[in-house]
């Protein structure tokens, strides 16, 4: 067992300074990644400073539509609101999607966007793996691999991220609100707040030494548009996602779409935005050949390795089933 100190926050100024002043301190909130980490001896802080008392716990609902959700509100809080579940439902039905329900109490809205991968190897602190041992190898990319992504890889890791909760708010254009050491604030969108694996695979966001999540914030919801998050896992309950997508769709008078959004989870190191679908489909009908021709162009610079090649027609049937059950289309 490895000792460590342990302290409570009681003001965010105090948060701060005690994890930039203490060499591998990291902040605590509902622990339900972390601890399992500290067990696994994959994380090793030296200081845990317990952020579970400062004021990031709310619900704020704003009057243009759009809802700022503070870094310490509870997963099971968030999917029960009733503002969410109404204006933003693929929000509550990713979170209803992911873990327990005893976990779910527990953990929060900053630390399931900050999940470190559940790749096998990054687990086993005796196998080789560059997210947690920069320059000691990659053994999923010879070894099991087939939960792992197939986009967004490098030579250097293929693992994938595991929230099911980041992957609707990427689709809904959210902003991480954080603290600097010092008191700053500042707002990165959440498809920028996540960094692609490249050479540094143990760098995995833009978060800044003693940095802090303190909310995310979700715009209003596009006018008219339907919403949903689809997720397929080896089985129903308590399992992380082999492919998901959380779709926004809406169409015009003339039958094309007038909105679409698209992210997808278990594919990539971080929630995917599909961007190169959303262009080839918006102003188009949305007919199930148009579906599977944009998924699947969304994926032409895949690096699937072949125990999870399938991924991808998994991914193409899945965001095609989706937004044609969202607003219909020819050829259903």
């Amino acid at each position: 067992m490895k000792p460590f100190a342990y302290e409570r926050a009681t003001a965010p100024d105090a948060a701060a300074a005690l994890v930039s002043d203490t060499t591998d301190a990291m902040y605590l909130a509902g622990g339900t990644n972390l601890v399992d980490l500290m067990k696994l001896g994959v994380a090793e802080p030296a200081m845990l400073v317990d952020i579970t008392a400062l004021p990031y716990d709310r619900i704020e609902h704003r009057a243009d539509g759009s809802v700022l959700i503070g870094s310490l509100v509870s997963n099971s809080v968030l999917s029960g609101d009733r503002g969410i579940r109404m204006r933003f439902p693929a929000v509550s039905e990713a979170v209803l999607a992911g873990a327990s329900g005893q976990l779910r109490t527990r953990a929060t809205t900053g630390g399931n966007l900050l999940q470190r991968t559940r790749c096998v190897y990054f687990q086993d602190v005796t196998k080789a793996c560059n997210k947690r041992d920069p320059g000691s190898g990659c053994s999923a990319i010879e070894g099991s691999h087939r939960d792992l992504a197939v986009l967004g890889t490098s030579d250097a890791c293929v693992a994938g991220h595991p929230s099911d909760m980041a992957v609707p708010m990427a689709a809904l254009d959210a902003v991480v609100h954080l603290r600097r050491t010092g008191g700053d604030a500042r707002a990165v969108p959440l498809t920028d707040f996540y960094l692609l694996p490249g050479d540094t695979p143990d760098r995995e966001t833009v978060l800044e030494a003693g940095e802090l999540i303190t909310g995310v914030e979700l715009p209003p919801p596009p006018a008219g548009a339907a919403m949903c998050y689809r997720k397929v896992r080896d089985r129903w309950s308590y399992a992380f996602a082999l492919v998901s997508v959380a779709a926004v769709a809406a169409t015009g008078s003339d039958g094309a779409l007038s909105e679409i959004r698209l992210a997808l989870g278990g594919v990539a190191p971080l929630p995917w935005r599909a961007r190169r679908a959303e262009e080839q489909l918006i102003g188009g009908r949305p007919t199930e050949e148009a579906l599977r021709s944009a998924a699947r162009a969304e994926f032409a610079s895949a690096r699937p390795l072949p125990h999870n090649a399938f991924k991808i027609d998994l991914a193409v049937d899945l965001v095609t089933a989706t937004v044609l059950e969202l607003v219909g289309g020819e050829g259903r």
